[in-house]
């Protein structure tokens, strides 16, 4: 199952929520794209610039081009950026439903760094995610914390902090926000994920919901595996490699409250809150993403 129609409401929503993504993907961005057989199936990716390596993963039913102008930005101020479509998304094909678990995601991904040679004592890897891919950066780190340097969550993880109130409210109304069936659903889930929703054409709508319809059967196969990781980052050892923590204070996906709790649980770790943004912040403030992370990462 490739989730080409599905996850381009993200690249999508970044042309209409910054004009400089289009940008972005011309001949001076240093990202190319690449691929790699592992495990039965086949990793899109892309890879560009020169220096410290740094891993990207995205979040559930998305892909790597949501990371195209952070990445690129990065790239371009000196980092190996690495943005994946991780196993099962996107255009990496070739995978069967037992790979969405994310302990499966992590014994994937390490293969994987392990053949890039991104991953090695003398060279080890920074890794950032956004919601899911957060929640995957972070178990990664846990079970392998010789590879990584720094961990990043780029907007807030599953795992730490239960659905939000608006989220819980649709599911007990028998609506998953993430698979919406008709617009008025698809208009709650944007309301979800930005602080200020992006117009999107009506035949792109008009697809993007058609594709939650044939396909909903696949979709709700991997919400079902994914949400059992909803309490994945309780149980941390609260040890761990220097952190970055950035989460919308208008989060509709995972209430601001949970940030405090996430600190708590990543002792070595900074914090920094964005005021008039939502879940996905690499979209909405690519620009102070790019600014926070790299400063970050250059200390």
């Amino acid at each position: 199952m490739r989730f080409f129609l599905r996850i381009s409401i993200y690249c999508v929503s970044a042309l209409l929520l910054n004009p400089a993504f289009s940008q972005a993907q011309d001949v001076a961005c240093p990202l190319e794209n690449k691929t790699m057989a592992v495990q039965g199936g086949t990793i899109s990716y892309l890879e560009g610039g020169s220096g410290e390596p740094v891993l990207l993963i995205h979040g559930l039913f998305a892909q790597k081009e949501q990371w195209m102008e952070v990445g690129c930005a990065m790239a371009k101020e000196g980092f190996d950026v690495i943005a994946l479509d991780l196993p099962g998304y996107g255009a990496s094909n070739g995978y069967p439903v037992t790979v969405y678990p994310l302990d499966s995601q992590v014994e994937i991904l390490h293969e994987w760094l392990s053949r890039l040679g991104k991953n090695t004592e003398s060279g080890r890897i920074n890794i950032a995610g956004s919601s899911m891919g957060g929640t995957i950066a972070a178990l990664y780190a846990k079970k392998y914390p010789n590879d990584i340097k720094t961990l990043a969550f780029i907007g807030a993880p599953m795992g730490v902090i239960g659905w939000s109130p608006q989220v819980k409210k649709a599911i007990f109304e028998g609506v998953n926000p993430f698979i919406p069936i008709n617009e008025k659903q698809f208009e709650l889930e944007m309301s979800l994920l930005f602080f200020q929703p992006p117009v999107i054409d009506a035949n792109i709508k008009e697809k993007l919901i058609e594709d939650y319809i044939d396909n909903n059967r696949h979709y709700q196969q991997v919400w079902d595996i994914v949400n059992l990781y909803d309490q994945a980052l309780d149980r941390s050892t609260k040890r761990g490699p220097r952190t970055l923590i950035l989460w919308g204070e208008h989060d509709g996906i995972f209430n601001i409250e949970g940030m405090g709790q996430l600190k708590k649980e990543f002792v070595n770790s900074q914090a920094t809150q964005f005021s008039d943004s939502a879940h996905l912040l690499m979209l909405e403030q690519s620009k102070r993403v790019v600014t926070i992370y790299g400063d970050f990462l250059r200390k």
